[in-house]
C-alpha cells in the first residue's frame, strides 16, 4: 500500500510557504493505520523493548498501536505541565523561543529499553529533547520511528548522531 496517498497535504499550513503533512487521513483509514503500525513495528520486531514512548500528540496514537503490537507499556511524553504527578523535564530550542516537555518520574525504570514513536521527524528539536528525557530517567533508547521524513531538514541525520537507529515509512522532499 503506498502510504503517501492517505497522507494529505495543506499548503501554507501553519505559515506561507510550509506544506504540512496530515496524517489525520492516514489514521482515519483502518487499512492503511494498520499498514503503517505493522510497518513501523516491522524493523523492531526481534528487538527485546521493554515500553513505547509517544511524543503529544499524534505519538500517542501511533505510539499506542505500536506498543499495543509489541506487547509492552506505554508512556507518554507530554507538555510541560500536562501530567499529574512528579515529573522530569527537558527544555529545548525553538526557532523562537523554548519548550519544554515530561514525563512522570516513574514512567521508566532503570535499564528499560524504549522504543520512540511519533509521526513526523522535521528537525528533530522534539525527538532529540524526548530521547535526552528517557536516557535522564534511565532508559535505553533502542531506536525513533516515524511515519513521514523531511530529510532536507536533518531531524533523522540529528538523532542517529545520537546513537539512536531512525526508520520512516515516507519521506518528502522539502518541508
Amino acid at each position: 500500500m503506498d502510504l503517501k496517498s492517505a497522507i494529505r497535504t495543506i499548503p501554507d499550513y501553519p505559515k506561507p510557504g510550509i506544506l504540512f503533512r496530515d496524517v489525520t487521513t492516514l489514521i482515519g483509514d483502518a487499512r492503511a493505520f494498520r499498514v503503517a503500525v505493522d510497518r513501523m513495528v516491522q524493523p523492531w520486531a526481534g528487538a527485546k523493548i521493554d515500553k513505547v514512548a509517544g511524543t503529544e500528540a499524534r505519538g500517542f496514537i501511533l505510539g499506542g498501536a505500536v506498543a499495543h503490537q509489541l506487547s509492552v507499556g506505554f508512556t507518554p511524553v507530554r507538555k510541560r505541565g500536562k501530567l499529574p504527578h512528579r515529573t522530569l523535564i527537558e527544555e529545548y530550542e525553538l526557532e523562537y523561543g523554548t519548550d519544554a516537555i515530561e514525563i512522570h518520574v516513574d514512567a521508566i525504570a532503570e535499564g528499560d529499553r524504549v522504543l520512540l514513536v511519533d509521526d513526523l521527524i522535521a528537525t528533530g528539536g522534539t525527538a532529540e529533547a524526548s530521547i535526552k528525557l528517557l536516557q535522564r530517567a534511565g532508559a535505553t533508547v533502542v531506536g525513533a520511528t516515524f511515519i513521514i521524513d523531511l530529510p532536507e531538514l536533518g531531524g533523522a541525520k540529528r538523532i542517529e548522531a545520537l546513537g539512536v537507529p531512525v526508520s520512516s515509512l515516507v519521506s518528502y522532499e522539502g518541508h
